[in-house]
């Protein structure tokens, strides 16, 4: 598994991109919050989070969730301020028997894999006969009104391919789409964040919030696939 470098030496930087995202959506519910609406109606007794980071499904869920949610990461980091029972692992190599799950969860995090079709498999692997996969992806042109200062690079596992990647492993999918300014960054304070949230340098981000005018609105795209083993 890549694992971006700086989720363990930064941490801060991981930690202001869910400040920002937290601080700015405006009306409509987070992905975390969506995504444990979907395992709340799913009847899952047992829940697996690859790439749980600090815990921010755990923070979406309302109070004691009817499932088990066990969470994974590849990153001491993130894992000790995770508040659940977590294990650091690889999602390429995921340390649990077969059919050990009702669902399994991966929010952004495949596009971090040279081979995202591994932990794919992995995942299927660990799903019970007719357990869910909710996996997201962010598309190549989100957030286009940062167009003039910063566009996002290609992952291995953008939006435009993730359905046909997760079909591959999975058979049939749904996919929920995203496509709406689901953002408002009030002032360059907000922008220069959402920038070094990105990776850009911090000097190199306050420099291009400048040159932009607030608010800014900012639409967001993305999918959300889903499938049954």
């Amino acid at each position: 598994m890549a694992v971006t470098p700086d989720y363990d030496a930064d941490p801060e930087r991981f930690r202001l991109a869910s400040r920002v995202t937290r601080m700015y959506l405006i009306g409509a519910r987070s992905l975390h919050e969506h995504v444990a609406s979907k395992l709340l109606h799913s009847a899952a007794r047992r829940v697996l989070d690859i790439g749980c980071g600090e815990g921010a499904l755990n923070d979406a869920l309302p109070g004691a969730p009817p499932f088990r949610l066990v969470g994974l990461d590849a990153s001491a980091t993130m894992l000790r301020a995770h508040p659940g029972p977590s294990m650091r692992a690889d999602a390429a190599r995921l340390p649990f028997r077969d059919g050990a799950f009702d669902a399994a969860v991966a929010v952004n995090m495949l596009w971090h894999l040279d081979d995202p079709r591994v932990a794919l498999r992995e995942a299927r692997r660990v799903l019970a006969p007719g357990g869910l996969l909710l996996v997201s992806a962010i598309c190549r042109t989100d957030s286009p009104e940062l167009a003039p200062v910063w566009r996002p690079e290609p992952t291995p596992f953008d939006a435009e391919e993730a359905p046909a990647q997760v079909c591959e492993v999975f058979g049939d999918v749904e996919v929920e789409r995203w496509d709406a300014p689901l953002i408002t960054l009030p002032d360059r304070t907000a922008v220069r964040d959402y920038l070094v949230a990105r990776r850009m340098p911090r000097d190199q981000a306050a420099e291009a919030a400048g040159r932009l005018r607030t608010p800014l609105p900012v639409t967001k795209r993305g999918a959300l696939v889903l499938a049954r083993r």
